[in-house]
């Protein structure tokens, strides 16, 4: 059901942190001290959500600003229930999800804080504002990061779409005997080896600045031109064939750029055929999907007519579902992880 906007914030606030009472002592239990603890979509409440990073309680609106009550409510709730944490709001009603509202003096240097938490035993950057607008590690991917350590050691990781290398740090920390971050952008990359210096790591990742087109094409072994159409590419860094036994996609939901257009509601294949050829014979190939439109059968279809097509036929089909702080009532969350043996 979903609460008027009038109607008090407490009472479903309570309920979804009554809800999360166990799962809470698990991850305590794992060293881990990061998750959601109301998420709206789920609860009651479309557009509001409250993440716990560690000493941080990072409040987010996404379709409608919270009013001043609310807010002084929900502050003064979290006081009471999950003391010693430091609440911050950014408000991304607007348009591209920028944040608007503005803080200033001690609350603007609170927000801007560089500090640390831990999930399953890694330890990861985080700061409520930055020069981005998303947290620097999605919590809904937990499910994914958690598997990855569970398949990882001993294995080369190739982690696409890397953002802050959160899946392949927990890998290297999991015992992966090699790691790839690939991200175009280079602030993200940045959190990724500060990330990686925040954890006594075995191995030393490796972390690439490309365009994700550019490096799978080359460690696929397809190649990429530096010519197209008559129309000369940007520079992009050199990389030799490689196929690895653990490959992580986890593409933005849209973005173009002169090496490829990346759509995961109307061409995931695009994306999942150069990704299988980087996946060695025998390996696991773990794509998601964060889309709400597209359904997850009819997107498990196009990942098997992909996988047939490029001669890679999948051998296993596996779901990896967000935990229970991502409550989905119709067993259709947002984000789909699909585990592939190929």
């Amino acid at each position: 059901m979903i609460v008027p906007p009038t109607a008090p914030l407490a009472p479903r606030l309570a309920a979804a942190l009554a809800a999360r009472g166990d799962l809470i002592a698990d991850l305590a239990a794992e060293a881990t001290d990061a998750y959601r603890v109301f998420h709206g979509s789920g609860e009651g409440l479309p557009g509001l959500t409250v993440d716990r990073y560690g000493d941080l309680l990072l409040v987010q609106s996404f379709h409608t600003p919270l009013e001043e009550a609310q807010l002084a409510e929900l502050e003064t709730f979290y006081a009471s229930t999950l003391p010693g944490l430091t609440p911050i709001y950014n408000d991304r009603s607007r348009a591209n999800s920028r944040i608007a509202n503005e803080l200033a003096g001690d609350a603007l240097a609170q927000a801007e804080l560089q500090r640390e938490f831990s999930e399953l035993g890694v330890r990861y950057a985080v700061q409520a504002r930055h020069a981005g607008q998303d947290p620097w590690l999605f919590l809904d991917l937990r499910a994914g990061r958690r598997r990855v350590m569970a398949e990882a050691a001993g294995k080369s990781v190739l982690n696409l779409f890397a953002y802050t290398c959160g899946v392949g740090i927990a890998a290297a920390k999991a015992g992966a005997r090699f790691v790839v971050n690939v991200d175009f952008a280079e602030s993200a990359l940045k959190v990724g080896k500060h990330n990686a210096r925040l954890n006594d790591l075995p191995i030393r990742p490796r972390f690439v600045q490309s365009d994700a087109f550019a490096a799978m094409r080359q460690l696929a072994g397809i190649g990429q031109p530096e010519v197209v159409r008559g129309k000369r590419l940007p520079a992009f860094p050199r990389l030799e064939a490689q196929q690895f036994d653990l490959v992580f996609l986890d593409p933005p939901r849209y973005a173009k750029s002169l090496f490829g257009v990346v759509d995961i509601v109307n061409d995931y294949a695009a994306l999942m055929k150069p990704a299988l050829l980087c996946t060695a014979p025998g390996g696991t190939l773990i794509c998601c999907n964060n889309a709400a439109q597209v359904p997850r059968e009819a997107w498990a279809d196009q990942l098997e007519r992909c996988a047939r097509k490029a001669g890679r036929p999948i051998r296993e089909f596996e779901w990896l579902a967000p935990e229970a702080d991502f409550p989905s009532p119709d067993g259709q969350p947002p984000l789909k992880m699909a585990l592939l043996r190929v």
